[in-house]
C-alpha cells in the first residue's frame, strides 16, 4: 500500500505530464509547495518501488504502475467531487479540499459502487473528465474562451483553473457549466472580451479568465 504522500506525488506528476514527458524536480516542488530536496528523497523512494523513472538531473516520469496509481487517485477525487455537489449540495468551489482527503480511500469496491450510484458520470463539477475503471480518460478537445473570435458562440464545458477565487469570479458573472456565450467584442488593448451570457446580459471578462475557461464552439 502506498502512503498518502506517495499518492500525492504520483498525482502531481500525472498532472504535470509525467506519463509521456519527463518532469523536472523543481517543477514538482513548485506544484507541491515543497523543497527540491524533499522531492529528490521521494523520487528515490518511488523509483525503488518502480513507480517512477528517475535519474538525477534528468527529470522524472511515471512508470506504467505509477501511472495506474495516479489515474486511480484522480478518478476517486473527481467522483467524490460529483458526489459532494450532486448529492450533498456543496458548491463547486467548496469540494476540492474535501475530495483531497477522500481520494486516498483504498476500497476499490466502494469506488465502483460510488460510480454506479452516481450513474457513471463522465465529468466532474468543473468539467474535468473522470477516468473510467480501466483508466481510460477523455481529453479536452475544446478551445478556451480566449480562442473564440468576435461573433462566435459556444457552451461552457469546463475550467482549467480550480482556485476558489477563480470559481467565485465565474459565479459572480453567472458563468456556469452549460452557459451559452456569444462574443460581442474582443478588446485589442488588453485582450479582454465583452461576452453575452445566455442571450441576455453582456459582461466584460479579463484575458486571464478567458484563457482558463473551456468552450465547445457552436458555430
Amino acid at each position: 500500500m502506498n502512503s498518502l504522500a506517495e499518492e500525492n506525488y504520483l498525482k502531481a506528476l500525472y498532472k504535470l505530464g509525467g506519463k509521456s514527458n519527463e518532469v523536472q524536480t523543481n517543477a514538482l516542488a513548485d506544484k507541491l509547495s515543497t523543497k527540491a530536496s524533499s522531492v529528490t528523497d521521494m523520487m528515490k523512494k518511488l523509483s525503488d518501488k518502480k513507480l517512477v523513472n528517475y535519474e538525477p538531473y534528468k527529470g522524472v516520469s511515471l512508470t506504467k504502475e505509477g501511472y495506474a496509481i495516479a489515474i486511480g487517485v484522480v478518478r476517486k477525487h473527481r467522483l467524490w467531487e460529483v458526489f459532494l455537489v450532486d448529492k450533498l449540495a456543496f458548491k463547486w468551489d467548496e469540494v476540492h479540499e474535501i475530495a483531497e482527503q477522500l481520494e486516498h480511500i483504498q476500497s476499490a469496491e466502494l469506488i465502483e459502487k460510488l460510480d454506479e450510484f452516481l450513474d457513471y458520470p463522465k465529468f466532474d463539477p468543473h468539467g474535468d473528465p473522470i477516468p473510467d475503471k480501466n483508466g481510460k480518460i477523455y481529453q479536452h478537445l475544446e478551445v478556451t474562451l480566449s480562442q473564440l473570435e468576435k461573433s462566435e458562440k459556444g457552451i461552457v464545458v469546463g475550467v482549467k483553473e480550480h482556485s476558489k477565487a477563480y470559481l467565485n469570479y465565474l459565479d459572480n458573472l453567472n458563468l456556469m457549466l452549460g452557459t451559452e456565450v456569444f462574443i460581442e467584442d474582443k478588446v485589442e488593448f488588453d485582450s479582454s472580451m465583452k461576452v453575452k451570457i445566455n442571450n441576455a446580459e453582456v459582461v466584460t471578462i479579463s484575458n486571464q479568465a478567458t484563457k482558463n475557461l473551456y468552450i465547445k464552439k457552436l458555430n
